[in-house]
């Protein structure tokens, strides 16, 4: 018997769908419907101000409004405030004409 799974006498399991590139784990993305964001802030405005912040995103979410607790926006902020990537220019290749605007090739000028 040739199986592609045979191994050493015994037949192996086969590999679960995980393997095959789905995420069946995957949490629901929050600030969507299925999973909206939990605020809580003091005011009206102050809810007012939170919900055009949330339209701007494209984002859904829950305000509650209890003059009591202290605000709470943290995941909001969280989403708003996500770190960018950091990207640099590449260097010119030694025979490119030089970034400066000299008209030379990038080695017998700045190079």
């Amino acid at each position: 018997m040739s199986d592609k799974f045979f191994f050493k006498g015994r037949k192996t399991p086969k590999p679960k769908h995980e393997s095959y590139g789905y995420n069946t784990k995957r949490e629901v993305k929050v600030g969507t419907a299925e999973n909206p964001l939990q605020l809580l802030v003091q005011t009206a405005e102050r809810e007012a101000e939170v919900n055009q912040l949330l339209v701007d995103n494209q984002l859904v979410g829950m305000i509650t409004v209890n003059a009591e607790q202290a605000e709470d926006i943290v995941l909001l902020e969280g989403l708003l405030n996500k770190p960018q990537t950091t990207r640099f220019e590449k260097t010119p290749n030694r025979n490119d004409p030089c970034v400066c605007g000299s008209g030379k090739k990038y080695k017998k000028c700045c190079g």
